[in-house]
């Protein structure tokens, strides 16, 4: 029989308990029990940044991070960025800008930039480069998502955020 454990957490502000075996991945849990495939898997390392979560606050790669470390936290998805038909700031400044070509490693980036700009809420090139430079993206070169995140600060600070 195999062993398993239960844990409480809030995703994207919905409490959530779950009963999970304890090599379950964060990621995994995500994507198959709440159906978040936002939360997107691709290296399953923990080094391209497609699964760009954020774990009380801090960014974290979902397919490396053990479900049972956020028992008792919070984890925020792409989801809970905002609503169909409602995108979020970050959202829709990547729509503006267009900081995603095939999209794949986007939910990612827009996570990452969330994070930096509630550390950082008016970053320079530089800091935005330091920390995009985790999460991959082999469509764009970069310059839409750092120009992206730049407008993000602006419609962050336009709504007091």
């Amino acid at each position: 029989m195999t062993e398993r454990i239960t844990i409480a957490f809030e995703v994207d502000g919905r409490p959530r308990e779950e009963e999970i075996a304890p090599s379950t991945v964060l990621a995994d849990l995500l994507r198959d029990r709440y159906a978040l495939t936002g939360v997107k898997t691709s290296c399953e390392r923990g080094v391209c940044g497609a699964c760009t979560t954020l774990v009380d606050g801090a960014p974290a790669a979902a397919c490396s991070v053990f479900a049972f470390s956020v028992d008792g936290g919070t984890v925020e998805t792409i989801a809970g960025q905002g609503a169909p038909g409602a995108p979020g700031p970050v959202q829709r400044a990547f729509a503006e800008c267009g900081g995603f070509q095939c999209g794949y490693c986007t939910p990612g980036m827009i996570m990452l930039a969330t994070a930096l700009l509630r550390a950082h809420p008016d970053p320079d090139d530089a800091l935005i480069r330091s920390w995009i430079s985790s999460n991959v993206c082999r469509c764009t070169g970069y310059q839409m998502i750092i120009d992206s995140v730049r407008r993000a600060a602006e419609l962050l600070r336009e709504e007091g955020r």
